[in-house]
């Protein structure tokens, strides 16, 4: 890629949070042990699913793949970043940008889509639990799958396309954690218009759309429980998708916190938000659903401990 882009560069700087040896040592061990912690506990979520005849259903089918969609985003990201910290090259290609804000761009899309998928899981789940078997069929999960990964695939080269377009022939120095579009636009002395509308448009739609759908769907959960009569059964029902609620809410808050302000408005305060969405969520996120899920607890137990988990149940 050494000059053959339109760039005008051949690589860029990733400077990450801190250029202080000792805070990035820090963080070098800080962001080691949460990136083994969420591989291990994306890992575990999607073998005890695969294992366990008794999670073969839409809503663990839909966790499975949002564990891999995790999986996947901190792979894309974090092994980089250990790796500046670590050894102080903080270079990276121009082709390698671009390669991480395309799978970066494309993964955050497809988690926000199967987590719309997992929405309406859980609206027929409560509001339709007769149909459900035929409303959520095998056949129509792997269909909303397949959409899900096609529209976050698009999404994810129409903006790493129109970032080609882009030259950049000031500063090579990125100050976040990795090669991020807000950022990259902000480096650009080229006319970015084009990129800027086609950002708001495929943004509203991508992530607004699916917000809205999900809004919608737990107002209608929420009126349905509340013509429940038990406490039990109010209860029950409730626990069924306050994970999946738990979880929205922590990927719309941190992701809220970056991109909903002017690009001009964009600074280094930023990453600190940054590493919210990009590590904490997917951390947590097997943290949230396994915490008092007891079906998960049983696969759980019983791909970890075998025929000792069942003597102990």
């Amino acid at each position: 890629m050494h000059g053959s882009n339109q760039s005008g560069v051949s690589e860029f700087l990733l400077l990450g949070i801190s250029e202080s040896p000792e805070q990035q040592r820090i963080l070098f061990w800080m962001f080691l042990s949460m990136y083994l912690v969420t591989v291990v506990g994306n890992v575990l979520i999607i073998l005890a699913i695969s294992f366990d005849p008794r999670l073969h259903t839409p809503m663990y089918f839909f966790l499975a793949n949002l564990s891999f969609t995790d999986l996947f985003f901190v792979t894309n990201t974090i092994p980089k970043m250990l790796v500046s910290l670590q050894s102080q090259n903080k270079a990276i290609s121009y082709a390698g940008c671009l390669t991480q804000l395309y799978f970066l761009v494309s993964l955050v899309a497809l988690d926000n889509l199967i987590l719309a998928a997992m929405a309406y899981d859980r609206y027929v789940a409560i509001c339709r639990p007769l149909h459900y078997t035929t409303a959520m069929s095998p056949g129509l999960c792997i269909l909303l799958l397949t959409l899900c990964w096609a529209l976050s695939v698009l999404y994810g080269l129409t903006h790493t396309l129109l970032m080609t377009r882009v030259t950049f022939c000031g500063s090579r120095k990125i100050h976040y954690i990795f090669c991020e579009m807000y950022v990259l636009l902000r480096l650009a002395c080229s006319n970015t218009q084009v990129n800027h509308m086609v950002l708001i448009a495929t943004g509203c739609f991508i992530f607004l759309t699916p917000l809205g759908f999900m809004i919608m769907s737990y107002v209608r959960i929420v009126r349905t429980i509340l013509q429940i009569l038990s406490v039990t059964g109010k209860y029950k029902a409730f626990s069924t998708c306050a994970s999946h609620l738990a979880v929205v809410s922590l990927f719309y808050g941190t992701l809220g916190m970056v991109y909903l302000q002017p690009l001009q408005t964009y600074s280094m305060k930023d990453s600190v938000a940054t590493v919210m969405y990009a590590v904490v969520t997917p951390m947590m996120n097997p943290f949230i659903y396994s915490l008092r899920n007891k079906d998960m607890h049983g696969a759980l137990g019983r791909l970890l401990l075998g025929k000792a988990f069942q003597r102990l149940t």
